[in-house]
Formats: structure tokens, sequence, C-alpha cells
């Protein structure tokens, strides 16, 4: 009655991975989790940018407002 879908055949015979990623893990080297492989930076660069950014460019618009600007751009 039900049809499941085809399984993909390079799932199947698969390298299990855990392991490696299970001694990476858990290895006591001094790094954080979200560092250790060599992939972090893709991620990581990019959202500390928008973050740190964000937080900086909201910091300089409240500064603006305090100070009596309502825009960010120079009244004409």
């Amino acid at each position: 009655m039900f049809r499941t879908a085809p399984r993909m055949a390079g799932f199947v015979f698969r390298e299990n991975r855990v392991p490696f990623y299970q001694r990476l893990f858990q290895n006591h080297d001094g790094k954080r989790q979200w560092w250790k492989t060599s992939r972090s930076g893709y991620i990581m660069y990019p959202y500390l940018i928008s973050v740190y950014g964000l937080g900086a460019a909201t910091t300089y618009a409240m500064g603006r407002m305090v100070f009596g600007h309502k825009t960010w751009f120079g009244e004409k």
C-alpha cells in the first residue's frame, strides 16, 4: 500500500565516520568544539562578522538616537 523511496547506493555502503568524529571531538586539545574541524572557519567567520557587525551598527544607531539624530544620514 505505501511505497518507500528507493535507497540511494551512496548511503548504503558508506564508511562509518562516527569513530573518527568521536575521537576528534573528545580530543582535549584546548580548542572549542565549533573550531575543531577544518571547515569551521567557513561557518564561524561569516557568523562572527555578522554578530559583531550588527552589534556595532546597532550601537552606532542607538548612539545617534540618544544624541538627537533620527536617521542614519545627516540632516539637510
